[in-house]
């Protein structure tokens, strides 16, 4: 599929999404959107913030629009949007200051008539991000490609800062290597937690601090590349603790059923129900509850998560980041479902796997 197809196709899933809401047009302003429709094109100046000052509009009729300030239009039509057929609607910076103008702007394209649909809260908009969310969890082919490339760039450069680990090094230059090492990738590490030691068996989520491993230290990363986001963790040790290796298995065993059980028309509470079956099956109940264990992940993070009431239904080409946990370990890849079958796409080159049937294998341990 061609990025002109590609864009096409989702232009239509985004007309598709305006008319089952009831909507004269779609106003898209956050980040993780505009990647999606423009095949990884990015309207984010400021990282802190979710959304970013361009909006694009899509009308119900299929028209195409982008609304950026004076400081904006000219790169984004230079660079950010060039090749897309998008009709520049621009206005003073100071316009910006008003959350509501965008809003009647984009009403005065529609004649002022009619209700219009946004991806974030905007006054006088029906919100629709949960349609526009399904529609882009359905993965084109041209995605797919570029999931498969960024997830076999992250497993590399993640590997190689954990082979260059010793023994009292800081949890927060490991931190900054593992950005460092994102970047030379072309990536963003949206995550990248490091905990080592007793923090690892106390913290699930465990910020770098000013803390030198000695025995274990888990490294988690979060990179962002064309918008897609790929998930993964790795566990390198020196003299660890005996029952280390035990759980970790027992950790790839949870894993390995959440890969299992992924299937399409699969619901979020079927696949948490998955995992709690499975920690009490490897004799862990109850680990479910210290931590959530994934779930669908794609220009987010996680576009949402398997919990007890989940609603969520995957889709039959999707991508998927597990993370199962027990207390002082972890086993995190991520996947895609693509003809019936879960695919890693960030394993890393020479490391230490455990088998778990058929094509599976789960990140193990690296020993040092």
């Amino acid at each position: 599929m061609t990025v002109s197809a590609e864009h096409e196709e989702k232009l239509a899933r985004v007309v598709r999404v305006a008319d089952a809401a009831g909507v004269r047009g779609v106003l898209l302003s956050a980040h993780h959107n505009i990647a999606w429709l423009t095949g990884g094109r990015a309207n984010r100046i400021d990282a802190s913030r979710e959304a970013g000052t361009a909006r694009l509009f899509i009308t119900s009729d299929g028209r195409r629009f982008v609304l950026a300030n004076a400081i904006e239009m000219p790169r984004l039509l230079a660079e950010a949007l060039e090749g897309f057929d998008f009709e520049p609607v621009e206005y003073p910076w100071a316009d910006d200051q008003d959350p509501a103008f965008a809003v009647r702007t984009a009403h005065d394209l529609m004649g002022g008539e009619g209700t219009l649909g946004s991806d974030w809260t905007l006054p006088g908009t029906t919100v629709v991000e949960g349609a526009l969310a399904r529609a882009r969890h359905l993965l084109t082919d041209a995605e797919i490609d570029r999931y498969r490339l960024l997830g076999r760039d992250a497993g590399a450069a993640l590997a190689g800062v954990c082979r260059t680990l010793e023994p009292g090094d800081d949890e927060r230059d490991i931190q900054r290597a593992m950005t460092d090492a994102a970047g030379a990738v072309r990536a963003r590490a949206i995550v990248a937690l490091v905990g080592s030691d007793e923090r690892l068996r106390r913290f699930r989520h465990p910020v770098a601090t000013a803390t030198r491993w000695e025995h274990v230290v888990m490294l988690a990363l979060c990179a962002e590349r064309d918008g897609l986001v790929v998930s993964l963790s790795r566990i390198v040790a020196s003299r660890p603790p005996v029952d280390l290796a035990e759980r970790t298995r027992a950790t790839a065993k949870v894993f390995g059923r959440l890969l299992e059980t992924t299937r399409a028309g699969a619901t979020g509470s079927a696949l948490y129900g998955a995992a709690r079956d499975a920690y009490a099956a490897v004799g862990y109940p109850g680990e479910e509850l210290k931590h959530h264990q994934g779930g669908a992940i794609g220009y987010r993070a996680r576009e949402w998560t398997a919990h007890p009431k989940s609603e969520e239904v995957v889709q039959a080409r999707q991508a998927f980041a597990w993370n199962p946990t027990i207390t002082g370990t972890k086993v995190e890849d991520t996947a895609l479902l693509v003809d019936g079958a879960m695919q890693i796409v960030t394993t890393s080159p020479d490391w230490p796997v455990i088998e778990l049937g058929g094509n599976i294998r789960a990140s193990d341990v690296w020993l040092i």
